[in-house]
């Protein structure tokens, strides 16, 4: 009798332990379902295929060509992931001041230079990081802006940069300058208002700068970079178990070459930027 009493206890603790394991797994969110994920069957937010989201417009060289048959850096990493997936793409539009709200998407992922930040996280999953960024700052030549050499210089120019960004955090954490720095909804807004004089200097991610420079803003001068030690991540509705598929094909990415080898093609002739002194 005493064997069985024991044995019973050892059984109903056991199925509490089981219960409680599951329970946790599923309260991790994210975390958990990262490493459940069948590359085989993918959870998709369509049957088939898997739909990406970016901003509009998708401006080189993070993306180029047509939204139905995206290149560039980020185009050819959802190109990438996908193909590792065996899945056509279906591309759709989600303004970048929306992606990182809580809530259901419409898309598996969005990827649009999004900084994975602990504030983000509370929201939404994110990727592993596929690219280390850092800020840059984009003045008309000519103007005071253009020859600040330090971010001690940046404190007395008229600063703005896109709502919700790590560019407006630089602007406010690291600056901190005298003149509280104007926002805008999106980087065209951004890229007017340093056109027509309304500010000194636009405060955005450091590629995107130099291609402003080249190919969008005439007179312009990338002033220097500053590294914030910042990681893009492609970013997933909470709790999404696709980010442990999207995570394999990026591991695999990363060891074989693929990411290094895009980044060289599209991105190495927009990193040497001199970086701002303290």
């Amino acid at each position: 009798m005493i064997k069985r009493v024991i044995l019973v206890g050892i059984l109903i603790a056991g199925l509490l332990l089981v219960g409680c394991g599951g329970q946790g797994s599923s309260e991790q969110g994210g975390s958990g379902s990262k490493e459940s994920c069948d590359v085989k069957n993918p959870p998709l937010y369509k049957e088939g295929v898997l739909t990406v989201a970016t901003d509009k417009p998708a401006y080189p060289p993070w993306f180029e060509g047509n939204p139905e048959n995206y290149s560039g850096f980020e185009g050819e990493v959802a190109n990438e992931v996908a193909e590792r997936m065996d899945l056509p793409i279906e591309w759709v539009v989600e303004p970048f001041n929306k992606s990182y709200a809580p809530g259901a998407k419409d898309y598996d992922f969005d990827i649009n230079q999004i900084t994975i930040t602990p504030e983000r996280e509370e929201a939404v999953d994110f990727s592993d990081g596929y690219f280390d960024n850092a800020q840059g700052v984009l003045a008309l030549k000519d103007t005071p802006a253009a020859d600040a050499q330090s971010i001690a210089d940046l404190k007395h120019v008229r600063l703005g940069a896109q709502v919700g960004t790590t560019s407006l955090d630089f602007i406010n954490e690291t600056v901190k300058p005298h003149e509280e720095p104007k926002i805008y909804e999106t980087t065209n807004d951004a890229k007017s208002a340093l056109e027509s004089g309304q500010i000194d200097a636009f405060v955005t991610d450091l590629v995107t700068t130099v291609y402003l420079r080249d190919f969008e803003i005439d007179n312009s001068v990338v002033v220097g970079k500053y590294p914030r030690n910042e990681q893009f991540g492609m970013l997933f509705e909470e709790g999404n178990p696709l980010v442990g598929c999207v995570n394999k094909g990026l591991g695999q990415m990363k060891e074989d070459g693929t990411l290094r080898r895009l980044e060289e093609k599209y991105l190495q002739q927009y990193l040497s930027v001199p970086t701002l002194k303290e």
